[in-house]
């Protein structure tokens, strides 16, 4: 019996404000809504991270009404709209554990949790979260209806390649934010759809996928194929980024701190196109039933003791969990799977003979020699160990995994 799942993508969809007045009431709405976000978080900072719906509801709702003059659905968006981006944190904040070095000198970690915050959670940007059905929905003549605090408004959605293959049934929708960048107005709007489930017993394609900084990934497939994608030109372009970041913060001014924030969502932007193309490339390069195994790197951090202080940043700020995302939900859709496995001794073993010998890796030729004769580029080696840990999931083992002086 094949199995469903349900996937959930966000589009994005430019709209246009046709009177002066909608605009004003739309931008009046988006500010109450953060400066009550912000209200809430400070709530949730000050009371040990408190974040149960109900326990929020029950402390502050008919404050929020009272004090900015929202509506009940409204209200009760601002404690989603808090709750999720503390637990967005949260997940970050496990992605990358405290490093320390402990009394013998040897390098520890402790997760880190929400009570490693210094302040709350803090909502600059103006923003507005509206409920289908209740705070926003499309119309038959296909414009969008506006809920705010002076009523509804109606705007126009600008035609994108693929609005209208959302609306063809299959997606259901969900929340909506609204968010205006410069002079444009946007709506992102949740999405979630019901598809086949990934069978193992139709696999077609295994694909090991290592994650670096030479090469962003290296792709290793079942055919012995393997493609690189350079990551030097990007790791350029982030350099470049970070000279005008430090050029715009030793001016100080207002215009200064103004370009830099323009500068950080450009970069950002930057970063999660090339992720998204990316991921896109491979889902559909191999197509449906593919098994993309990668590296679980909650607990891993690439070195920096041995970089120079004037280059960490470049080696350690790369969104390769925004990668690995991307990649899991286009795979999703596509009726294939992204598969993390553990990271132990993929670029120590030998994918030959299984030897596992550290030395064998020569950081500064990238090459891996084994002492059984076998030789090759260290990232090609990362990624051969991962996709044959992918096949000894599809064998049945829940959670391969190498160990020291195993043989395999």
């Amino acid at each position: 019996m094949v199995s469903n799942i349900e996937i959930t993508q966000t589009i994005k969809v430019q709209f246009k404000v046709s009177h002066s007045a909608d605009a004003t009431a739309l931008s009046e709405t988006m500010e109450q809504y953060r400066q009550a976000c912000q209200k809430v978080s400070q709530y949730v900072f000050d009371h040990a991270f408190e974040l149960r719906l109900i326990k929020l509801h029950q402390a502050l709702y008919y404050f929020l009404r009272g004090e900015f003059d929202l509506r009940s659905q409204m209200a009760q968006s601002v404690f989603r709209t808090v709750k999720a981006r503390y637990d967005a944190i949260q997940t970050q904040l496990k992605e990358r554990p405290y490093r320390y070095r402990d009394d013998q000198g040897k390098w520890q970690q402790t997760p880190k949790d929400l009570t490693w915050l210094w302040q709350p959670v803090q909502f600059r940007r103006p923003q507005l979260d509206l409920v289908r059905g209740r705070d926003w929905s499309l119309k038959k003549d296909g414009r969008l209806s506006l809920n705010t605090l002076r009523g509804r408004i109606v705007v126009t959605p600008v035609p994108t390649k693929h609005w209208d293959s959302y609306f063809d049934g299959s997606w259901k929708l969900g929340t909506a934010k609204v968010v205006k960048s410069g002079h444009k107005w946007y709506l992102h709007i949740s999405v979630t759809k019901v598809v086949p489930d990934y069978d193992k017993a139709q696999t077609t394609h295994v694909v090991g996928i290592d994650r670096g900084l030479r090469f962003l990934t290296t792709v290793y497939d079942e055919t012995g194929q393997t493609s690189f994608l350079d990551g030097q030109a990007i790791l350029r372009t982030r350099r470049k980024f970070k000279h005008l970041r430090s050029e715009l913060q030793s001016k100080g001014t207002k215009a200064a701190k103004r370009k830099l924030r323009q500068l950080r969502q450009r970069e950002n932007r930057w970063m999660t196109d090339l992720n998204h193309r990316l991921s896109q490339a491979l889902v559909h390069h191999f197509g449906p039933q593919t098994l993309f195994v990668m590296e679980d790197l909650t607990h891993v951090r690439f070195a920096t003791e041995k970089v120079a202080k004037d280059r960490r940043y470049e080696t350690v700020s790369w969104a390769f969990y925004q990668l690995e995302e991307f990649l899991t939900y286009k795979a999703n859709a596509m009726g294939s799977q992204v598969l993390k496995v553990a990271a132990n001794y993929t670029s120590q073993r030998c994918p030959k003979c299984t030897v596992i010998v550290k030395e064998q890796r020569h950081h500064e030729v990238h090459e891996y020699q084994c002492q059984c004769g076998y030789r090759s580029n260290d990232d090609r080696v990362g990624a051969m160990n991962i996709q044959q840990l992918g096949n000894q999931w599809l064998a049945g083992q829940k959670h391969p995994k190498y160990h020291l002086r195993s043989a395999g």
